[in-house]
């Protein structure tokens, strides 16, 4: 059946990948956006101009990447060549991409309250904010490439 067969697996998990790299690309600028946009004046034509840049990294790139991601991740995670449910690293990785998906969401809000000129957070905040995936990311990388248990 052409689903159980390598081939499949190989093109979704291509497709998953390259979903990823444009998820995480978002994630990583989208903080920066709100340090930068912090230093500007409500209502101004530069706010103006990063709420744009913010609505649309969100809509055009960062939720359809995220969405290919659990798509893709969720078929590769039921295909047999995979029994990726039985394995504790996949358990593991599982429960971090929930939590990449719950710092997506923060920053969906972040950038709402960016559109209403009611962000009540400093650059501080926005630049620590910025790590955050980066560490997920590189727990999630390990535990997928490694697979440690």
């Amino acid at each position: 059946m052409f689903w159980d067969s390598a081939g499949f697996y190989l093109w979704v998990k291509a497709f998953h990948i390259i979903a990823v790299i444009a998820w995480m690309a978002g994630m990583l600028y989208l903080p920066r956006l709100f340090v930068y946009h912090c230093e500007t004046v409500p209502g101004s034509v530069d706010s103006e101009r990063f709420k744009r840049m913010e609505r649309r990294l969100l809509r055009m790139i960062m939720n359809p990447a995220m969405i290919a991601v659990w798509v893709l991740g969720l078929t590769l995670s039921f295909l047999p060549i995979t029994g990726a449910w039985h394995q504790h690293w996949f358990q593991a990785k599982f429960a971090l991409v929930l939590v990449l998906s719950a710092v997506h969401g923060l920053y969906a809000r972040w950038a709402r309250q960016f559109a209403a000129d009611a962000n009540v957070h400093t650059a501080r905040f926005y630049r620590i904010w910025n790590e955050v995936p980066t560490v997920l990311m590189v727990a999630i990388v390990i535990l997928a490439v490694i697979k440690p248990f």
